[in-house]
């Protein structure tokens, strides 16, 4: 007579207990994997930004980003991304961020039309027009007009924070994340030297308002950002 072999109750559910403890041990990981891999592609956006933004500077006298309008801020809003669009490929908008949206930025499409990094203003006003702005009221009802830097101005591009993320979007903070006003969280920066770095906010010198903010560098452009240089 033949027989055919088959599973015994046992046996299933021996299989379905070592199926789930290999998912168990290996969800973790795929879920680390998964984060440094929208972190590196963050870090990836923030290189192409610096290109875009050196473009720029080759066609306007090696001048980083500034409006003529005193009154047109722009690290706040965002609204710095209308300098470097042309050079990004394509009309940036909401609906098309390109590189400046964080793929794990859970805010910034509705509140920040979908623009995850932020300019440092120490890049178009003076250093003694930041040294005289005391915190960030100073910032918002600021009378003093933007004035274009140039990268001979920049005393040390390896520790002067060009743009970067606003939030901590690959270390989400407990409570409010209030971005650069924050001791909180780990952010993309990318430095005047075009390099790009993963830092906590203890890793940035404290600025005029007493928070880690890259708008109010001791010193403005002529200050460094990193707490160990």
């Amino acid at each position: 007579m033949n027989f055919k072999r088959a599973f015994t109750l046992i046996e299933l559910l021996v299989v379905i207990a070592i199926i789930t403890t290999l998912l168990a041990i290996l969800m973790p990981g795929l879920g680390k994997a998964r984060a440094m891999m929208y972190r590196l592609r963050c870090s990836s956006n923030l290189k192409q930004i610096d290109l875009a933004v050196r473009m720029y500077m080759a066609k306007n006298n090696d001048t980083y980003p500034c409006s003529d309008d005193q009154n047109y801020i722009l690290w706040p809003g965002r609204k710095w991304r209308s300098f470097v669009e042309p050079y990004l490929g394509g009309k940036i908008d909401a609906n098309n961020p390109s590189v400046l949206y964080c793929p794990q930025d859970l805010i910034g499409r509705e509140k920040y039309e979908s623009t995850s990094y932020a300019y440092s203003m120490t890049f178009y006003h003076t250093s003694e027009q930041i040294d005289y702005m005391g915190d960030n009221g100073d910032i918002w009802g600021t009378s003093l007009p933007p004035v274009g830097q140039k990268f001979f101005n920049v005393a040390n591009p390896s520790a002067k924070i060009l743009i970067g993320e606003w939030l901590s979007n690959h270390l989400r903070v407990n409570g409010d994340d209030r971005g650069w006003w924050c001791w909180e969280g780990r952010r993309n920066y990318l430095f005047a030297d075009g390099q790009v770095s993963f830092l906590d906010a203890n890793d940035i010198r404290t600025g005029h308002d007493g928070y880690p903010n890259p708008n109010l560098t001791i010193h403005g452009i002529r200050g460094s950002d990193r707490a160990n240089r």
